[in-house]
């Protein structure tokens, strides 16, 4: 009887974890980021509730309806708007230090609203009631003692899962969903409007986060820290569940609450170890991502993901590059002789933070790999230092060994790092985080208990470190060598293999790289950093306990950096500056210190549009202004032939480019394209690599904005219109390679752009006899055959085929334009861009040729000859 109350119980401490972690899921699966402030969503629902029913004296099930149905989606909704859709084209780091910026900004503005408004107080100590009666009824099943919140809560998440699940497999937005995270581009080229469907996961997942707070409220009280905690258990499902099923997400969730609660009743002998037995769902988190999700692309930043930002300042000479930096150290060497003592050891405690901050340069900026275990590192050093120096050891050999201890947990950290890559490795780093926390720093032996270790200050003989204005100058020292180290690693032959290995792994491996090696050098060296910035901290306050540097400072911590710019020493500074002076303003002007940490909730949607923080956005917009104020001398134009009337007699154009202008970034790819394509006309786009081919289609398709010109459908300027809404008028882009998404089954594939595939299967049996099978596990023929498929039965008004014969086999090339032939029968205007010209040519009405991003020459099939060929391939005339 004793294990069924246990299991039960669990089930209902489970039914909370999985229903916070399908929502994890969901927002995850939808569009790709993972939303670390899940958790500060779910508190704020559950705010709100306590509110309608302690102050407007709600009943509980109208409040719950209003917090969950109404304000939790809205919340999710205006975040989407404000900052997830930004972040959804963002690196990993952005993504993670935003939405770490919302957790802790999302409670506090609820709580500074709370108090403005003067509404009862919620805080630790506040016992917020249930959804179901108050006081709760009780129960007894199969002899366990229940109450009717529990009930509830089992109920509800049962029900909620089963939707989910319902919605994502079987209607058409869910479908949308799973194609807009499978490939986004995609998505948007087959009609999908992936911003409105992040829009809607954003407030599905919104909706769940709150429903998880309140029905946790009871249980957990007003306390934003339990509902950090709350995601990081939910998380543990979520990562069971590969962040992609929610029915497997689900079943973890309850599966955890029930060994969770096992554990704590039958584990005694655990007492022994404190923190072992809490650290269950930690202990589980770290297993799953190790064991099930071992990352099969990137592991430590990636070209497409993480691109450097440009250096704005690369034309400066140095000494005007180093000229600002400069006048700051100056100003603040005078500001710690000058200023009163109290303001120097402000500084010097940011100093101390800077220099911890460093580490993240190093990992993060340098290495591309988000660690959050970096506060774990300094409290390793600082413990182990003050082990050492009670133990009767020299205080400079007890500070080496501190430094040495943090390098070589380092080093065991990294070892997952070789297996994990981007957020999976930043959860583990934070499990590791959070089980030094809840283990290791509690060994009374090792933390000598509440009371901690007692350290001196550091001695020169002249001086010693009690005096602020020496620590500060220590500190600048110590800052200085660690900027010389890392400016050399950049510049050595270490620092190019670090940044090959970040920026394409498999190729850095064949060139005879070690990416194991360079990713543990890095994290040896970053927790080096820290551990001595650990040790400072330590010598700087007098002592140090288990408390002092907690594993979710690592959280914030990073966040800061990151908002200044990770990729540099600057950064560091001027983070563990304002990290300090920050807290100081606002108490000196007497406001809340909830004020703060909304500021900082602010910087996470800066990220969304800038991520490479502060210091860079400074740069860039200094070259803006510099680019405007040089004037632009007009290119000489290289005369080319002129285009000769590609009219062909009959109805006006369907689809028209005239004087088309694009590219990316900063290089212009197409200088003024002109082509048009007729209803029931293959027109074939011919040229060398490198000509504008594809991007000419890109731009036709809305995929690419163009800078100059229009383009017209049917008469209607189209320009301006996104590809998902030209899709939907009918101009149906193939992309070069495969136009499948690879995690849909072929069938799902169909639907994105038929209501019925059954047509389909009729034409095309091969496809029917594999409707079950995931698009990505085909042969490229069968993948290129269900790119064109949909259009056999719905035909688009314009299909524009980039590379259709692209690697594949004769007989499926045959089939591939005997497709074609049969579209322009059906009226369809087709745009083919082809590298193999005779089959271009054999189907052809009309020629395009293409040379450095202008169309060169147009007109009928029967006036090309080898000739022209020549010109357009060879760039001859």
């Amino acid at each position: 009887m004793i294990l069924v109350s246990y299991v039960l119980s669990g089930l209902v401490t489970g039914a909370i974890f999985a229903i916070m972690g399908s929502g994890l899921t969901l927002s995850y699966a939808a569009t790709g980021v993972f939303n670390f402030a899940h958790g500060a969503l779910g508190f704020l629902s559950a705010l709100l509730f306590y509110e309608l029913t302690t102050a407007a004296g709600w009943p509980a099930w109208a409040a719950a309806l209003v917090s969950v149905v109404l304000f939790a989606p809205a919340l999710g909704y205006v975040l989407h708007k404000a900052m997830f859709r930004g972040l959804a084209q963002a690196g990993e780091t952005a993504q993670i230090v935003a939405t770490i910026g919302l957790t802790i900004a999302l409670p506090a503005l609820g709580l500074l609203v709370v108090d403005l408004a003067g509404l009862p107080a919620a805080d630790a100590t506040s016992l917020p009631r249930g959804v179901g009666p108050h006081p709760a009824l009780s129960f007894d099943v199969l002899g366990v003692h229940l109450d009717t919140d529990q009930l509830i809560t089992f109920a509800v998440s049962a029900v909620a899962a089963a939707g989910l699940w319902a919605f994502m497999r079987h209607t058409p937005y869910g479908l949308r969903m799973r194609a807009s995270v499978d490939r986004r581009r995609l998505a948007t080229l087959r009609g999908i409007d992936a911003d409105a469907t992040s829009a809607l996961a954003w407030m599905l997942g919104s909706g769940l986060a709150g429903l998880a707070g309140v029905l946790a409220v009871s249980v957990l009280g007003l306390d934003a820290t339990a509902y950090t905690v709350l995601l990081f258990a939910s998380a543990t499902a979520a990562v069971f569940g590969r962040l992609r099923s929610i029915p497997w997400t689900f079943a973890a969730g309850l599966a955890l609450g029930v060994v969770q609660n096992l554990v704590a009743g039958y584990t005694d002998f655990l007492e022994e170890v404190t923190g072992l037995r809490t650290a269950v769902p930690v202990i589980l988190l770290f297993a799953g991502l190790v064991l099930l999700n071992r990352s099969r692309e990137r592991v430590a930043g990636s070209a497409a993901e993480d691109t450097p930002p440009p250096d704005h300042l690369a034309g400066l000479p140095p000494w005007r590059r180093r000229l600002p930096w400069a006048v700051g150290l100056v100003l603040l060497v005078g500001f710690t002789f000058l200023a009163p003592e109290y303001y120097v050891g402000i500084a010097a405690h940011g100093l101390v933070l800077a220099l911890i901050f460093c580490s993240f340069v190093v990992v993060t900026g340098i290495g591309g790999m988000v660690n959050l275990a970096q506060a774990a590192f300094a409290s390793m050093a600082a413990l182990t230092c003050g082990w050492a120096f009670s133990s009767g050891l020299p205080f400079f050999v007890a500070i080496l060994l501190g430094v040495l201890a943090a390098a070589a947990v380092g080093m065991l950290v990294a070892l997952p790092a070789l297996r994990l890559g981007g957020r999976v490795l930043t959860l583990a780093t934070l499990a590791l985080a959070l089980l030094a926390d809840q283990v290791l720093f509690q060994v009374d032996a090792f933390s000598n208990g509440t009371i901690g270790w007692q350290l001196p200050a550091l001695g020169f003989g002249f001086a010693d470190t009690s005096d602020p204005r020496v620590l500060v100058v220590v500190l600048l020292v110590l800052i200085g060598l660690v900027a010389w180290l890392v400016r050399n690693l950049e510049r050595s032959a270490s620092g190019r293999a670090i940044l090959a290995v970040r920026s394409a792994p498999a190729a850095a491996t064949t060139s005879g790289l070690s990416a194991p090696r360079t990713k543990i050098m890095l994290f040896v060296l970053a927790s080096a950093i820290a551990g001595l910035g650990g040790v400072l901290f330590a010598v700087a306050k007098g002592s140090i306990t288990a408390t002092d540097l907690p594993a979710f400072a690592g959280f914030v911590w990073l966040a800061v950096v990151v908002l200044q710019g990770v990729r540099r020493i600057g950064g560091a500074v001027l983070g563990g500056l304002i990290a300090v002076v920050m807290p100081e303003l606002l108490s000196t002007w007497d406001l809340s210190a909830h004020v703060g940490a909304i500021l900082f909730g602010l910087g996470g949607m800066i990220l969304a549009k800038h991520p490479d923080g502060v210091l860079t956005q400074m740069a860039e917009l200094r070259h803006r202004r510099a680019a405007k104020g040089t004037p632009v001398r007009p290119r000489k134009e290289t005369a080319v032939p002129a285009a000769a009337p590609g009219a062909a007699a009959g109805p006006r154009p369907l689809v028209v480019l005239e004087g088309v202008v694009a590219g990316y970034a900063d290089s212009i790819v197409l200088h003024g394209v002109d082509l048009a394509v007729h209803p029931g006309e293959v027109v074939a786009l011919l040229g060398a690599n490198g000509a504008g081919k594809s991007t000419t289609c890109a731009a036709a398709a809305g995929d690419l904005p163009i800078i100059a010109g229009r383009i017209l459908l049917d008469g209607v300027d189209v320009t301006s219109w996104p590809a998902h809404r030209r899709a939907r008028a009918g101009i149906l882009l193939a992309p070069e390679g495969r136009g499948v998404f690879p995690g849909l089954t072929v069938e799902e594939n169909l639907r994105t752009w038929l209501p019925d595939p059954e047509p389909v299967y009729d034409r095309l049996p091969q496809l029917a006899e594999r409707r079950g099978v995931l698009a990505g596990a085909l042969s490229g023929g069968e993948q290129q055959l269900l790119t064109l498929a949909p259009a056999l039965v719905r035909p688009p008004r314009v299909l524009i085929a980039d590379e259709p014969s692209l690697g594949l086999a004769p007989l499926v090339v045959r089939q591939i334009f005997e497709v074609f032939a049969e579209l322009r029968e059906r009226g369809v205007a087709l745009l083919l861009v082809e590298e193999k010209a005779t089959e271009a040519l054999a189907i052809a009405d009309r020629v395009a040729f293409m040379q450095l991003g202008r169309v060169t020459w147009t007109g009928p099939r029967s006036e090309v000859d080898s000739e022209r060929l020549a010109a357009a391939y060879l760039g001859v005339r």
